[in-house]
């Protein structure tokens, strides 16, 4: 097993790497050691800006740079960009269509010890109903990276997703693996079913599909970093090439990934389809690990969806 990175420190080392760029400013929200811009800033010390607990004026700044020429990175924690500056977003961001990229972390249950208040389980259905708004949710420390060089080369408002919980690199060892917004990637291929996972759930996907695989079950595993736009191309695939689908996500089930590919079936080949999430309820505290086991976010939980997806397949 590969060392465990959180994609939030993925993300600063890749935003410094990527950063040389005189046009991309950083903006802080007084969160620079979590949300790691603090690396860049550091490097770039002349175009990193420190706001303080602001966030709403904050994605407004941002939005003022963008009018000016520049790409703004706007970070804080997701609770607080997705939610408290979600009118700043909406409104100076998206509608104009202006280049800022909004930076989220510390999202989801594995936040953990900061509670309900501070594990963002809506972000991902809140800014993906915003028009024009490109949504992505990378899984490990080398999909964090190609999603950063990515986000700063795309011209528009994007919302990346990172996490406080180290998570294992897995597609550094994909023969193929290739990333490209709105593109999703097969990380395994199958036959009986196919498993569509987001950020932290990839890994548990992975190892779902090993765990069905010695029952005989043929588990297609599907990485969707993008969340908007939706690689509706891949899902179509899965659903023709399988008969049944099972999303999972670090998200509540309502709005998320498993509601974007219900979306998606419901316009093209309509098959059996089990989501793993949360089960639309608040987090707690608690530990990061023991979190993701009582709500069902593990390995297990994927495979138990597995089996009902494969008998509303069969009817059997």
């Amino acid at each position: 097993m590969s060392e465990k990175i959180a994609t939030r420190a993925a993300y600063g080392a890749a935003l410094a790497e990527f950063g040389a760029d005189e046009r991309v400013v950083a903006l802080e929200a007084d969160l620079g050691e979590c949300t790691n811009s603090i690396v860049f800033g550091r490097k770039y010390p002349e175009r990193f800006f420190e706001i303080g607990i602001a966030e709403a004026n904050m994605v407004a700044m941002a939005a003022g740079f963008a009018a000016c020429g520049k790409i703004a990175v706007a970070h804080t924690f997701a609770a607080f960009s997705a939610g408290r500056a979600y009118d700043q977003i909406r409104n100076s961001c998206a509608y104009p269509h202006l280049n800022v990229k909004i930076v989220g972390t510390n999202a989801g249950l594995s936040a953990a010890k900061d509670g309900a208040t501070h594990e963002m389980i809506e972000d991902l259905a809140l800014m993906r109903v915003i028009p024009g708004m490109t949504v992505l949710c990378p899984c490990d420390a080398n999909e964090t990276r190609e999603a950063v060089r990515a986000m700063l080369a795309y011209n528009g408002p994007v919302y990346l997703r990172t996490g406080r919980m180290g998570v294992e690199n897995v597609t550094d060892k994909i023969p193929g693996y290739h990333f490209e917004l709105g593109r999703g990637c097969m990380l395994r291929d199958g036959t009986d079913l196919t498993l569509i996972a987001t950020g932290s759930l990839v890994q548990a996907a992975l190892t779902a599909a090993e765990q069905l695989a010695v029952e005989g079950i043929s588990a297609r595993v599907v990485d969707l970093c993008t969340i908007k736009p939706l690689d509706r191309a891949i899902i179509e695939k899965a659903a023709r090439d399988t008969g049944a689908i099972v999303t999972a996500e670090e998200h509540n089930i309502v709005g998320g990934l498993g509601g974007a590919v219900a979306e998606a079936l419901c316009d093209g080949t309509a098959v059996p389809l089990e989501r793993v999430g949360v089960e639309d309820r608040f987090g707690r505290s608690g530990g990061a690990e023991e979190l993701m086991e009582a709500y069902g976010l593990t390995a297990e939980n994927i495979v138990a969806h597995a089996h009902r997806a494969i008998t509303r397949k069969t009817g059997r």
